[in-house]
């Protein structure tokens, strides 16, 4: 480590020291880096680990580190999404004394993924404008504290989902500047065509790769910022001062904010003697809360009615488990539920008939199958029985929907066949677990 190597930081870790700040970023080893998905950067980007925790580490100019630090640092205080600045690594050399570039360390966004990342020839085109939407909602909040990136793009931003929201995180800010005065709207304009015209072409390449879905078309979808954003900043800046007999109009302000893909974060009402003013925060959100919380906790995916019905189950479940095992968590009575009723019913299903329906429709189906049952019979029927009866009188008599719909019928799942579940006299049904 040379002697003369500077490192500005706020919160100083020691074992920044530890990297080999003496060799070009390019050249460090796989015991040094983190294999991560990123997004395209002008400058080289890779990952390292840090007291247990992943870093992102970008090599670039002292000047244009320093600035970006300092950029990062402000944005954070003004509560805007963006990746937490860790330091400025400056007056690197090598072995010989060559000068090498400066590095900025940011602490990397955990559940956070690089639009390549999310975006795939099986995407639906609605949750390939939901991004677009989420990056509306960021350049918005950016625009309203006085930020112009200048760069907008999907590259310079990352995604993550987090308790049902749909958020955009800026991750590339050495192109923008802070106007505390606020911007004119000829800024805000430049930075929403610039938006508009990288979105088209990182979804054109990703089209001419094959990796965009063919009902997704780029232009549309990179134009859908634009009225994004315009809806939402009109939203916001229009305060409405409402009578006191209409204060139904306050819950149409939200409904319309909704009908744009927004939900509201905050909604603060000011009375006085000319009525009400209401203004209102909104937080970029995406439909489908009850399957993103399904694939969290147990990996499926699933539509959202299937994950709202699976989720009830394992709510059940795990609500029976607390109560005889209180000190196991959720997660791993999630994980449990996986692999002792969901794995089981799907992988219960013969081969002959798994081109009929997908897993999680089967479940779900079972599920239902279990509650006819059990009010046929007027009493509780065990998931085993649902199965049994359910393959035998419902799903045998069903079409081939795998087979119409030209995919393959076969499954990840483990085979494990009813016989073996009979047998398996350890391995009663999950409610005669406690």
């Amino acid at each position: 480590m040379p002697s003369d190597l500077r490192i500005t930081s706020a919160l100083m870790d020691a074992s920044l020291l530890d990297l080999p700040w003496d060799q070009p970023l390019e050249e460090w080893t796989e015991d040094d880096v983190v294999q991560l998905p990123k997004g395209i950067s002008r400058h080289l980007v890779r990952f390292a680990r840090l007291s247990g925790r992943v870093v992102a580490i970008k090599e670039t100019t002292a000047e244009m580190a320093n600035r970006e630090y300092a950029l990062l640092r402000t944005l954070q205080r003004l509560d805007v999404p963006c990746v937490e600045p860790l330091a400025v690594i400056a007056d690197r050399t090598d072995a010989d004394g060559e000068p090498l570039a400066a590095a900025l360390v940011t602490r990397h966004l955990r559940f956070s993924l690089p639009y390549r990342a999310l975006y795939s020839s099986s995407m639906k085109s609605a949750t390939a404008e939901r991004l677009v939407d989420a990056l509306a909602g960021l350049l918005v909040r950016l625009h309203l504290v006085g930020f112009y990136w200048g760069d907008v793009s999907l590259s310079n931003t990352l995604f993550r989902r987090d308790a049902g929201a749909f958020a955009a995180y800026l991750v590339d800010a050495e192109t923008g500047t802070l106007e505390p005065g606020g911007l004119s709207d000829g800024r805000r304009e430049d930075d929403l065509e610039v938006a508009r015209v990288n979105i088209a072409g990182e979804l054109l390449d990703l089209a001419a790769g094959d990796r965009l879905d063919d009902a997704i078309d780029p232009v549309a979808v990179a134009g859908s910022i634009v009225s994004q954003y315009r809806s939402l900043w009109h939203e916001l800046h229009s305060d409405e001062v409402i009578a006191a007999d209409e204060r139904w109009r306050i819950r149409d302000r939200i409904e319309r904010l909704n009908a744009l893909g927004y939900d509201i974060g905050e909604l603060a009402i000011r009375t006085g003697d000319g009525g009400t003013t209401v203004r209102i925060r909104p937080k970029v959100v995406d439909p489908g809360h009850h399957h993103r919380r399904l694939q969290s906790l147990t990996g499926i995916e699933a539509e959202e009615n299937q994950a709202r019905r699976m989720l009830n189950d394992l709510d059940e479940y795990v609500a029976v488990q607390h109560d005889a095992r209180p000190n196991v968590g959720d997660e791993a009575l999630a994980n449990e539920w996986f692999e002792r009723v969901f794995a089981r019913v799907v992988a219960a299903v013969p081969l002959e008939l798994r081109g009929k329906l997908d897993g999680p429709e089967v479940f779900h189906e079972v599920l239902e199958h279990r509650w006819f049952l059990s009010e046929q019979r007027q009493q509780e029927s065990t998931l085993k029985e649902a199965t049994h009866s359910y393959l035998e009188t419902q799903l045998a008599h069903r079409r081939d929907e795998a087979a119409l719909l030209n995919v393959p019928t076969t499954m990840t799942m483990p085979i494990v066949t009813l016989q073996e579940q009979d047998d398996d006299e350890d391995e009663p049904d999950w409610r005669e677990l406690v």
